[in-house]
C-alpha cells in the first residue's frame, strides 16, 4: 500500500513508529519516534530472569511465531516497486574500508540468531533476526510482525530478546534485552506489510550463564537472589508405604518443614459440631483444630442482630440452648461498631434491604441534630470441614548462582551485517532462518532447532496481497516456513567472510503452485523511507543495563 510522506523540500520521510495523530497529516513533517520494549534496569533484570531462570526453560518451550500463521496464499500482481532515491549500501561491521567479496555458500554466520518474546495471548514466541551494522554497534533487523502483535491493538509485544547463535537453549554469544524498536509508520499504524521490517537497539548482552542447581533449605531458597524454583512429590496415602514415608517426613521437620497437605478443592466442606477436644475458642482467623486429612476449622462467618441477641450477646460463647437453630453447638458470638460516612450509610441500607448487609445501621441525633452515621456488624464461628480431597505432598527447594557477566556490544561480540537499500531485483540473494511450522498440507520438514538457508534471484512478479495491504514486496523461490520470519536477505553474501547486506527481510509465505506448500517467500522492498527507518535506529545509543551483581 503506497503512502509516502513527502516534506516541503521533496525529500522522502520515514520514521520509527510514528504517533497515530501524524497518520492523517501527510503535509507535516513528523519528528521520529520510537518504542521501548524495556526502559529500566529492573525491566531488564526481570526478562533476563524470565528467560534464562531453570536453565533456560522458557527459551526451549517457545514456538515459531506467525500472526496469521495459517493464511499461506498466492502473491498476485499488484504493482511493483520503485527505487525512491540512488542505490545505497552500508558496508558491514569490519568491512567498512574493504571491497565486499562476491563468492557464496550455506555457511551460517554468528550474527544470525533467535529473537525471542511474549505475545498478548500470553504464550512464547520466536521469530529470525540478525545483527546489523550501527554507530554503537547494538543493532538488530527482523520483521516488524515480530515486534508488534497485531493482533493486540498494534502494542509491542512482551520480553523481546535476541540470541545470536541460538541452538537447543543455549546462548553461546549471550543473551540481548531489545530496547527500542523502530519501524515505518505504515505497518505500526496501518499494518501495512509493504513496511514490515524493524530495526531494534539492544542493551549490551548478558553472558556467563548461571551455575549449577542446588538443593537447599526452605529458609535459604526464601533468601537466594537469582534464579530458584521448586519440585514436588506427591504421596498416594491408599499405599500404606507412601502414607509412612510422609509421616516420617511430616514427624522430622514439623510444621515448617517441606512435608505439606493442602486441601484440592477448598471450596467443598461440610457443617459439623464443635469437636469435644476443644475447651477454648481460639482465634477467628481459620482457627485449625485438627490439621491433615478432613481437618476441622472454625471460620468466621456473618450473623445478624437477632442472632447476636438470641445469643445473650454473650462474647465469650454460650451454651448449646441459647444459640440460635441456624448454627452449630459452640458458636462463639462477637460484635464491632464503628462510624461510616453518609455515603457508606445510604449504601448499606440499600444493602440491607436486599439482604447483602447483615448488621445494624443508626443515624446519630442528640438534641435532634444529625450527628453521624454508624455501623455495627456481628459474627458467628462456624464449625466447618473439608469434604474434599486432600493432597500431601514433599515440597523440595533449588536454586542457581547468579554468574552472569556483562558481554559488550552485541556487534563487538558477533559483528553485524551490512545493510543495502534501492536495489534492483534480479540479484541473487542469501536468506537464512529457523523454519518451523508444517506446510498447509500438514507435512513438517522443519524442526526450527538449526538455521536453513535458501539461495536465489529475487523477482518482483509475484508482489501483492489484498489481505496485508501488500503491492512493493519481492519475492525469492524458497520453501521455508514460519519461524522464519525476519530472517535477512542478504545480498554479495562471502564465503570467507560470512558477511553481506541486509536488503530484506523474510515477511510472508506463500503457495505459487497451490499445492499446499510453501514455496516463496517475499519480503518488503527496502527503499530509501526504509534508509530514514534503519538510519535512526542505527544513530541510537543503548549501552549497558547490568541486573546483576558481578562475580
Amino acid at each position: 500500500m503506497k503512502r509516502i510522506l513527502l516534506p516541503a523540500g521533496g525529500a522522502v520521510l520515514a520514521t520509527g513508529l510514528l504517533a497515530a495523530g501524524l497518520a492523517g497529516t501527510a503535509s507535516a513533517t513528523p519528528a521520529p519516534t520510537d518504542e521501548y520494549l524495556a526502559k529500566s534496569a529492573q525491566q531488564v533484570a526481570d526478562i533476563i530472569d524470565f528467560w534464562t531462570k531453570s536453565d533456560n526453560a522458557a527459551l526451549k518451550s517457545a514456538t515459531a511465531y506467525h500472526w496469521d500463521y495459517k493464511e499461506v496464499k498466492k502473491l498476485v500482481q499488484k504493482g511493483n516497486y520503485v527505487a525512491d532515491t540512488k542505490p545505497g549500501v552500508v558496508a558491514p561491521i569490519g568491512e567498512e574500508k574493504k571491497v565486499a567479496a562476491k563468492v557464496h555458500n550455506v555457511n551460517v554466520p554468528k550474527t544470525i540468531g533467535k529473537v525471542f518474546f511474549e505475545g498478548r495471548d500470553g504464550k512464547l514466541y520466536w521469530c529470525t533476526g540478525t545483527s546489523i551494522q550501527a554507530n554503537y554497534k547494538n543493532l538488530v533487523s527482523t520483521a516488524g510482525h515480530c515486534v508488534y502483535d497485531l493482533a493486540g491493538n498494534d502494542e509491542v509485544v512482551s520480553r523481546w530478546v535476541f540470541v545470536p547463535a541460538y541452538y537447543q537453549g543455549k546462548a553461546p554469544y549471550g543473551l540481548y534485552v531489545g530496547k527500542q524498536a523502530f519501524t515505518h509508520y505504515d505497518f505500526s499504524i496501518y499494518e501495512d506489510f509493504d513496511r514490515d521490517y524493524a530495526f531494534v537497539t539492544v542493551y549490551n548482552g548478558i553472558g556467563g550463564g548461571a551455575g549449577a542447581k542446588a538443593q537447599v533449605s526452605k529458609g535459604e531458597y526464601d533468601k537466594h537472589v537469582g534464579p530458584k524454583w521448586t519440585e514436588r512429590k506427591y504421596f498416594d496415602f491408599s499405599d500404606p508405604k507412601q502414607e509412612a514415608e510422609w509421616k516420617a517426613g511430616r514427624s522430622k521437620y514439623g510444621d515448617n518443614g517441606p512435608f505439606q497437605s493442602e486441601v484440592a478443592d477448598k471450596d467443598k466442606v461440610e457443617h459439623v459440631a464443635r469437636p469435644s477436644a476443644v475447651d477454648t475458642y481460639g482465634e477467628f482467623d481459620d482457627y485449625i483444630v485438627e490439621a491433615g486429612k478432613d481437618g476441622i476449622k472454625a471460620v468466621k462467618v456473618s450473623a445478624t442482630e437477632a442472632q447476636y441477641t438470641a445469643a445473650a450477646g454473650k462474647e465469650n460463647g454460650v451454651s448449646a440452648g441459647t444459640v440460635a437453630a441456624d448454627f452449630d453447638n459452640g458458636a462463639k458470638f462477637e460484635k464491632k461498631t464503628e462510624a461510616i460516612s453518609k455515603e457508606t450509610y445510604e449504601r448499606l441500607l440499600a444493602e440491607k434491604a436486599s439482604g447483602k448487609f447483615d448488621g445494624k445501621l443508626e443515624e446519630l441525633k442528640p438534641n435532634g441534630t444529625v450527628a453521624g452515621w454508624q455501623k455495627t456488624e456481628y459474627w458467628t464461628l462456624l464449625w466447618v470441614k473439608s469434604t474434599a480431597k486432600t493432597v500431601h505432598y514433599a515440597e523440595t527447594y533449588f536454586v542457581q548462582d547468579v554468574k552472569y557477566v556483562d558481554n559488550g556490544r552485541l556487534g563487538d561480540v558477533v559483528g553485524g551485517q551490512g545493510f543495502a537499500y534501492n536495489q534492483p531485483t534480479g540479484k541473487y540473494v542469501r536468506t537464512f532462518g529457523y523454519p518451523y511450522a508444517e506446510h498447509p498440507d500438514g507435512s513438517k520438514p522443519y524442526t526450527g532447532v538449526t538455521v536453513k538457508n535458501c539461495y536465489g534471484k529475487t523477482s518482483a512478479k509475484l508482489v501483492g496481497s489484498a489481505a496485508k495491504k501488500i503491492e512493493e514486496h519481492v519475492a525469492l523461490k524458497c520453501a521455508m516456513t514460519p519461524g522464519a520470519d525476519g530472517g535477512p536477505w542478504l545480498l554479495k553474501y562471502s564465503n570467507a567472510k560470512r558477511l553481506g547486506y541486509v536488503n530484506g527481510v523474510t515477511s510472508t509465505f506463500n503457495d505459487q503452485d497451490s499445492n499446499d506448500r510453501v514455496d516463496y517467500i517475499s519480503s518488503p522492498y527496502f527503499d530509501g523511507e526504509t534508509n530514514v527507518v534503519y538510519k535512526a535506529a542505527a544513530n541510537t545509543a543503548s549501552g549497558p543495563m547490568f541486573p546483576f551483581p558481578k562475580p
